[in-house]
């Protein structure tokens, strides 16, 4: 039985009303995002939002927030949730490779509805998408003017497929993500400057103390040690009166290359001062420490420093060593009998390693 032109209007009616509800409730949601994502300073907990809002909303499958390398260029997976999520995490993409390279390189959005049907998929990432046709939902991260990453979601869970609104849902979600991103990396960029050496780019010596402090406190609940290594350069005041206060500094940055290539990925570096260094090594006794130091020793005395000013300088350095809580169990003590041990060093000729 056909509908009588009023029964169309009231179809009509309540499909507009529905349409309106449901926009009103996207609003609600959208606004809630908003106040959630800048609530926090904090990348890791923006992160962690994006990754609830997107789960909630979308509910896709596999889904990522790629970030984009400022050295390289590429995209790094910085969240990987679905198959295959933690060996794709190390998976690097080129900007302009895939779907995802495609859309940082853009900066526009894309909705692929089948992935085997289109050319612009990438068969060298089919592991981490999986078998089969693919939808595939992803929005460029953008803030002023400036790409930051893509997110890009795979398969919904209930039909498989994404639809234009998805996307609309997305874009949006997107737009208050990077906002939250790029507030949270400029905060994250004061406070490494604030305790970073503008010089060395190693720690400076402000932050040595909340450093130390952490390790004292983690090394006496755990019943743990470890060891601090004071180290000062030999006869340094000669660069300066030689080359010049700039070409003093370039040794020191050149030196803390050395000291990052020898140091373990537990062990901490700060320059204390001057031509002073410390390496503070986490559950590490004298005796690590001390076969650390050789090797370090043998590096700074077989580097060239200014080789590229073609300077070609030697450059060798005494060393100190104490450990907590076997010598003391006192911060700041500490520093002192590394120091005490260093200086040892120094008035015997130089160029060595000493204990407290």
């Amino acid at each position: 039985m056909k509908n009588t032109p009023f029964q169309e209007i009231q179809v009509e009616s309540r499909d507009r009303l529905n349409e309106l509800r449901r926009r009103l409730r996207e609003l609600r949601v959208f606004n809630e995002i908003g106040k959630t994502l800048t609530s926090t300073l904090d990348l890791k907990e923006v992160l962690e939002i994006i990754m609830q809002k997107i789960s909630a909303l979308l509910q896709p499958k596999n889904w990522s927030l790629l970030l984009t390398d400022e050295e390289s260029n590429d995209l790094i997976f910085e969240i990987v949730v679905g198959e295959a999520s933690e060996k794709d995490r190390d998976h690097r993409i080129k900007i302009g490779e895939g779907i995802a390279g495609l859309v940082a390189q853009t900066g526009e959005p894309l909705l692929i509805p089948n992935t085997a049907k289109d050319s612009r998929f990438s068969r060298k990432i089919l592991h981490f998408h999986g078998r089969g046709p693919n939808s595939i939902l992803c929005s460029p991260l953008v803030s002023k003017g400036k790409i930051l990453g893509v997110i890009e979601l795979i398969n919904r869970r209930e039909s498989g497929v994404f639809q234009p609104d998805d996307l609309t849902v997305l874009t949006t979600l997107a737009d208050y993500a990077a906002i939250a991103i790029e507030n949270a990396r400029h905060v994250q960029r004061i406070q490494e400057l604030s305790i970073t050496d503008d010089v060395t780019g190693l720690y400076n010596s402000r932050h040595l103390h909340t450093i130390l402090s952490r390790e004292v406190a983690r090394s006496k609940r755990h019943h743990l040690r470890f060891s601090l290594v004071f180290l000062d350069l030999d006869f340094f005041k000669k660069v300066n009166d030689n080359h010049g206060h700039l070409m003093g500094s370039r040794v020191l940055k050149e030196m803390a290359d050395v000291i990052r290539k020898k140091q373990r990925e537990s062990d901490v570096a700060i320059r204390y001062g001057g031509d002073e260094f410390i390496l503070l090594l986490p559950e590490t006794g004298k005796k690590g420490a001390l076969a650390l130091v050789r090797r370090l020793r043998q590096a700074v005395n077989n580097n060239r420093f200014l080789k590229d000013r073609g300077l070609n300088i030697r450059i060798t350095a005494s060393y100190g060593i104490a450990e907590y809580p076997t010598d003391t169990a006192n911060k700041l003590h500490l520093i002192k009998l590394a120091d005490q041990a260093m200086y040892r060093v120094k008035m015997s000729g130089r160029n060595n390693i000493a204990l407290a």
